[in-house]
């Protein structure tokens, strides 16, 4: 008997951006008496089904856009003779499709940290139940990846999570409702030990992969305070310090480190919190712009974003202290009109931002969004070969819409093709060129460069064209561009790499009173 671990992808492309960290926490999960898991992300290589054999158990973890790939994985395995145990967001908020659509013998919801484990022994003492539910894991608990599991030569990023749960409501985005509005910060020592790990293997790029890194404003501590919630004001003021006694300690790892992250609009109004970033060589950070309109960011609950000239000099902001973006823009909005697309551009080009992604407006499940448009749809829902529009995710990605949501203006193709057009500028190679000019050395240069190509073939193209075709070819040029990246992005490992001297101290009294926990990982 053996556990295997998949995460399910549409597309393969030899080598990945990013590791996929729930993969290696789940690792960590399996109890040591079954053994190393087998680890497989689809993102690299599709799935072998004779590595698994009769007997097997197989965690498959799901969430809305792999959904359909991961549920086709699931009923092959069971007809092998495997144990099929779901797990992720999407199973999280439909348990029930899991055994319905992929052959499911099991699911687990929420923080699978724990509660994996037993559902693996469960499984294999014969007494498996239906569902498990992890809930919310307190932050002491979070379990570190087992990154030792890590193939060679296959991820140009790492990713370590310093937080969970996300204060804001955004009505597009579904993580403040699965994992919590209030933040459970990892310890600083368990998320530097991690980092560590990584850097030892060679990794000097690492995405601080959290929801928001900036889970306290100013105005969240002035609204506790208005409210004369002072125990909640003064529990926001800690967690703001931890983050800036993390970026203490992320400055005194070796200076080849880069990191990166997610984060609102509002830390541009904290400079001494962009300072911190900059010392801690976080050099960029994924930012929600969503609309460049007033009454785009109000329709999805994002009104605390500026807009028009203060949003540009907002984001310049960022790039002044040192801080790229990678702004992120939302198409197909009830306030969109055609010459948003050229708007959104010329912002985009104007606000210096490094990077930027295009998406077409998506009800994800779990969001408010997802449930105005289920509720508008009532029971004349169309349906796709034989699915409801509403479960778009259980459509063939052959047959599947790019957009759902009627637009009072423009039809799903204008949008599309809009969409792609806008992509297709801010990627040209003379405006990546000129973007590059900014980097400090040639090798840095170029690997701008190949990462702006790679960054849009991977996302665009395969993720907006309705052409096979073109997806096709997309996901083949992005396994060429993926190897030269691959060698700009690694370094040489630091085997004999130890922990700061100042954290040591604190490590070792920690690890005792946690008796193998959280900080005292492998």
């Amino acid at each position: 008997m053996r556990v295997h671990l998949v995460s399910p992808s549409e597309s393969s492309f030899g080598i990945a951006v990013l590791t996929p960290r729930w993969l290696f926490v789940l690792a960590a999960a399996t109890p040591e008496e079954f053994g190393d898991p087998a680890l497989h992300d689809e993102t690299l290589e599709f799935m072998d089904f004779d590595a698994v054999s009769a007997g097997d158990i197989v965690g498959i973890g799901i969430h809305t856009m792999n959904a359909f790939r991961g549920y086709t994985i699931g009923r092959r395995l069971r007809e092998k003779g495997a144990t099929v145990i779901y797990g992720g967001i999407h199973a999280t908020l439909y348990p029930e499709e899991a055994f319905e659509h992929g052959g499911a013998h099991a699911v687990v919801k929420g923080d699978g940290d724990h509660v994996w484990g037993q559902a693996v022994r469960d499984a294999a003492a014969g007494r498996l139940q239906k569902l498990y539910d992890g809930g919310r894991v307190a932050p002491g608990e979070f379990m570190a990846a087992r990154w030792d599991l890590l193939p060679k030569d296959k991820y140009m990023w790492a990713s370590v999570q310093t937080i969970r749960g996300c204060s804001k409501h955004c009505s597009f985005c579904s993580v403040w409702r699965t994992d919590g509005q209030k933040p459970r910060q990892r310890s600083t020592l368990a998320v530097v030990e991690e980092i560590i790990q990584l850097r030892r293997q060679g990794f000097r790029f690492v995405l601080l992969a959290d929801d928001n890194f900036y889970p306290v404003s100013f105005a969240d501590i002035a609204n506790a305070e208005k409210q004369g919630n002072h125990e909640k004001a003064a529990a926001l003021r800690a967690v703001r310090q931890e983050k800036f006694e993390l970026m203490e300690q992320l400055a005194e790892l070796p200076g080849d480190m880069n990191f990166f992250t997610q984060i609102t609009m509002e830390a541009a109004e904290d400079p001494a919190f962009l300072d911190a970033m900059k010392k801690a060589r976080i050099r960029g950070a994924l930012v929600g712009i969503e609309s460049v309109g007033e009454e785009g960011l109000k329709s999805v609950f994002k009104d605390f974003n500026p807009h028009g000239e203060e949003l540009v000099e907002r984001l310049k902001t960022f790039k002044r202290h040192g801080v790229h973006v990678l702004g992120s823009f939302i198409f197909g909005l009830p306030t969109d009109t055609e010459g948003t697309f050229e708007a959104t551009l010329e912002l985009a080009k104007r606000s210096d931002l490094s990077f930027a992604q295009f998406v077409m407006l998506m009800p994800f499940e779990g969001t408010v969004d997802f449930q105005k448009w289920e509720r508008s749809l009532g029971e004349g829902v169309a349906r796709i070969e034989g699915i409801p529009i509403t479960r778009y995710w259980l459509i063939p990605q052959a047959s599947r819409p790019k957009m759902f949501m009627p637009h009072p203006t423009m039809t799903s193709e204008e949008m599309r093709r809009r969409t792609q057009w806008v992509w297709d500028q801010f990627y040209s190679l003379p405006l990546v060129w000129k973007r590059s000019a900014e980097a400090y050395t040639f090798r840095t240069r170029l690997a701008y460069v190949f990462i702006s190509k790679l960054y849009r073939q991977m996302y665009a193209n395969t993720g907006i064209s309705t052409d096979s075709a073109r997806r096709t070819n997309a996901a083949k040029w992005a396994r060429m561009l993926a190897k030269p990246c691959l060698k700009l992005f690694k370094a040489a490992p630091m085997p004999e790499l130890e922990l700061p001297a100042r954290l040591v101290p604190q490590f070792r009294i920690l690890g005792q009173a946690a008796g193998g926990a959280e900080e005292t990982s492998a």
